[in-house]
């Protein structure tokens, strides 16, 4: 990579991590920015009780939450840094729940499949985490879209 490409690529980690820290509900969840790399993103959430459905499992909503943010961060990590004035925005997502999300922590590793000028199409995998050991709890395709910011 030239100098100028880890510059970028530099100011699109820094681009991508301002924008998650201004996400009220992730700070809501306790979730955190891992590891941001092109076409690849992961967001980790700890175990809380507030956090889980009525068996004790992490409820799905934050499943789906933050497969929906890997999956957007990774996208986000092909679009130049110079288009401020442009932003992603989910068009849709599907998700399967695989098994049941129990553990100490919450894994959503996101990864593009194919990066579209205008729609971005991203997978997810949700991974739990107990004991040291990881179990794949659920899956998703979602589709971004490239906008003009209002």
């Amino acid at each position: 990579m030239t100098p100028e490409g880890e510059h970028l690529a530099l100011r699109q980690e820094e681009a991508i991590k301002d924008s998650f820290a201004r996400q009220a509900f992730m700070n809501h969840l306790g979730a955190r920015l891992m590891t941001v790399r092109r076409g690849w993103c992961e967001v980790i959430v700890d175990y809380r009780p507030e956090l889980t459905q009525q068996h004790g499992y992490f409820h799905g909503a934050v499943i789906g939450a933050i497969a929906d943010n890997a999956s957007g961060y990774a996208a986000f990590t092909t679009k130049s840094s110079e288009a401020s004035d442009t932003a992603l925005i989910t068009v849709e997502y599907k998700i399967n729940f695989i098994a049941p999300a129990r553990g100490d922590a919450l894994v959503a590793q996101g990864q593009i499949v194919h990066p579209g000028k205008t729609l971005t199409v991203c997978r997810a995998n949700v991974l739990c985490l107990e004991n040291g050991k990881e179990k794949l709890c659920a899956t998703s395709l979602s589709t971004f879209i490239s906008i003009k910011k209002e």
